[in-house]
C-alpha cells in the first residue's frame, strides 16, 4: 500500500536524506537510486527497493506505473510525497520522479564464480565517481562479470556513481579488497591479469588475452603502483598519436574491454 508523506521534518524524510553521505551509507547498509530509467533497469534484474518514493505524476508514466505496482504486490513501502522533498533527499534542484532506497549490493571475492565471465574489470584506487559509473556500464556492455574494487577507492554507492552506471550497478557484481587479498585470490585459479602503463613496450593489441581475463586499471592520476604492475601476466600500452600523454581512465577500460572483446569474439567465429 501507497502513504503520504509532506512533511520536511518528517524522521523518514531526514533519515534517507542521510545517505548521501557514504557514513549513513555504511552504517545502513543502503544506498539511493533516482529516475525511472535506473530503477526499470534494477527491477528488469529482480531487484526492487527497500523503499520507493515518488511525486503523484510517476504513477501516470507506463514505467512508474510498473514499479509501483511491483512494489505493492511484494508489500513494498511506497510513499508518495512532493517535488521539494524528493529534491531534499537527491541533492537536486530539479529532481527524478522518483528514488529509490536500496540494500548495498557488494558481493564477497570468495564468492566469485570466476568462470561465468570472460571479462572482469578491476579498479585500483579509483577517485572519481563519474568514472566508476562509466566503467559500470562498460563492463556490462562488454558482458563482464563484475567490477572489483582494489584499495581505497571511491563508494560505488554514491549518488554520483550511482547515477553515472545508468543502471549498470544492478546487473555488475561488486566487491571490494585489498591487493594481497585480490591477488592471493586470483592465483588460486585461472586468469589473466591485465595492467596498462605508460612504461609498456607492447601494444595493446599485440598480446592473445585468454579468459577469464582480470583488466587492472590504475588511479586516475598516478596509474598503477610499480608492484603491481611486476604482478600483472602482461603488461601493455595504448597508443598516443596526439600530445595527450594518456587517456581518462574510464575510456582507457572501455579500448581494452573491447579488445578483450573482440578477440573472444573471434576466436568463436
Amino acid at each position: 500500500m501507497s502513504r503520504e508523506i509532506i512533511g520536511f521534518s518528517n524522521p523518514l524524510v531526514k533519515r534517507i536524506r542521510s545517505l548521501r553521505d557514504k557514513k549513513h551509507r555504511k552504517r545502513e547498509g543502503l544506498f539511493l537510486a533516482e529516475g525511472l530509467r535506473i530503477l526499470t533497469e534494477a527491477r528488469e534484474e529482480g531487484v526492487l527497493p527497500e523503499i520507493l518514493f515518488h511525486a503523484g505524476d510517476a504513477a501516470n508514466h507506463p514505467l512508474g506505473a510498473a514499479l509501483i505496482t511491483a512494489m505493492e504486490a511484494t508489500g513494498g513501502d511506497v510513499i508518495v510525497t512532493s517535488p521539494d522533498i524528493l529534491g531534499k533527499i537527491s541533492g537536486k534542484d530539479n529532481p527524478q520522479a522518483v528514488v529509490g532506497v536500496y540494500q548495498d549490493r557488494l558481493t564477497a571475492l570468495k564468492d566469485i564464480d570466476r568462470t561465468s565471465a570472460d571479462i572482469w574489470i578491476v579498479a585500483q584506487a579509483l577517485r572519481d565517481p563519474g568514472n566508476l559509473g562509466t566503467i559500470l556500464r562498460t563492463g556490462d556492455a562488454v558482458g563482464a562479470g563484475g567490477l572489483i574494487l582494489i584499495d581505497d577507492c571511491v563508494d560505488p554507492f554514491s549518488v554520483e556513481a550511482v547515477r553515472a552506471s545508468m543502471g549498470a550497478l544492478f546487473t555488475q557484481k561488486i566487491v571490494t579488497a585489498r591487493w594481497d587479498e585480490f591477488i592471493l585470490w586470483l592465483r588460486s585459479g585461472a586468469g589473466q591479469l591485465i595492467g596498462t602503463s605508460l612504461k609498456a613496450r607492447q601494444d595493446y593489441q599485440e598480446p592473445h588475452y585468454e579468459g577469464p581475463v582480470f583488466l587492472l586499471v590504475g588511479n586516475e592520476a598516478q596509474g598503477l603502483p610499480q608492484d603491481y604492475e611486476d604482478q600483472c601476466d602482461i603488461l601493455v600500452k595504448i597508443p598516443m598519436m596526439g600530445k595527450a600523454d594518456s587517456l581518462n581512465a574510464a575510456v582507457a577500460t572501455a579500448v581494452m574491454a573491447y579488445e578483450i572483446l573482440n578477440q573472444s569474439r573471434n576466436r568463436q567465429t
